[in-house]
């Protein structure tokens, strides 16, 4: 909706989400598809996490930042799927200016803890394979949760400078966003003034959020590889990459999404099937996946998660 105010300028009060293009005409699947990811990922994540802390073997460093993950999966997908949902089942396309700026903000603020804690995850397995000695006295308690609040308090204000710089520019119509959810690139494009200097804020803050960490978990497993290939004897060798398997496959997973995604966008703001097909990966598929990914690769948890099963059976 666009309002007219007494000076004959516009204000916009609320965006309509256009959707995925190439699945205007398919409504009953998509619903019945995104529904079931959604299940699968609130019972997955919340399974994992009940055996992650009803299991005192399990609660060590790691565990606690896969159990975080967990939690960050859930409301990740919580603030985008059911707005997907009704778009699919009933058509309600609109949502209001304060919500879809909420959205946003909820939606990149839990990437941006996740993107923080996988670099403490890779450094927690660094830890582990290249300086055992050191890591029962530097991956404590305390540190666990110091860094899970300080990843938590950046990533809220990094992206909340964002969404309020965006938020107080000039909407003034259309006000259609191209996709599912309040993306910040397409929100963008319906501001009404020059948005250079929010562009430059973002490119920056996308380097501190996503970039960055990126490139230190590039780095603490090139260091670990190189660790691992010293060693003389193949069961090392063996229980060394189990050790970081299930980790490395959700790094993938997360960086590797979020960089086609961006990489696949237009100057004019389009959306192709391309970046449709990894932002439904990055945002409906991969939480659906994580736990799964962590109970197949990784023994204990796969136990304790059996474990629980049979004495609620």
């Amino acid at each position: 909706m666009v309002m007219i105010n007494n000076l004959t300028e516009t204000q916009v009060t609320e965006f309509i989400l256009l959707g995925l293009p190439y699945l205007q005409e398919h409504q009953l699947e998509p619903f019945l598809i995104f529904l079931a990811l959604y299940l699968v990922t609130l019972l997955g994540n919340s399974s994992l996490l009940v055996a992650l802390v009803t299991d005192k073997k399990l609660h060590k460093p790691m565990y606690f930042y896969i159990g975080i993950l967990a939690i960050l999966d859930m409301l990740f997908t919580t603030v985008t799927i059911p707005k997907m949902l009704s778009i699919f089942l009933i058509k309600a396309n609109t949502i209001s200016f304060n919500g879809c700026f909420l959205q946003m903000f909820i939606y990149y603020c839990t990437a941006g803890i996740e993107s923080f804690l996988l670099v403490v995850m890779a450094y927690d397995r660094y830890l582990a394979i290249c300086d055992p000695l050191h890591y029962t006295s530097v991956m404590n308690r305390r540190f666990c949760i110091h860094v899970t609040v300080g990843s938590s308090v950046l990533s809220c204000m990094l992206i909340g400078s964002i969404v309020i710089f965006t938020a107080t520019c000039s909407f003034c119509g259309p006000n259609k966003v191209n996709n599912l959810f309040c993306d910040h690139y397409f929100v963008v494009k319906l501001i009404c003034e020059d948005t250079i200097m929010i562009t430059l804020w973002v490119t920056f803050i996308t380097f501190l959020t996503i970039c960055m960490p990126f490139i230190l978990v590039l780095v603490s497993y090139m260091k670990i590889l190189k660790s691992v290939i010293k060693l003389n004897f193949p069961e090392g060798r063996k229980k060394a990459f189990s050790t970081c398997s299930s980790h490395l496959l959700v790094v993938i997973m997360f960086y590797v999404s979020i960089i086609i995604g961006y990489a696949t966008y237009d100057s004019k703001g389009t959306f192709d099937e391309f970046h449709g097909t990894s932002f439904i990966f990055h945002a409906v598929l991969a939480p659906a996946l994580n736990p799964v990914v962590y109970s197949l690769r990784n023994k204990e948890v796969k136990l304790a998660i059996k474990k629980f099963v049979i004495n609620k059976t």
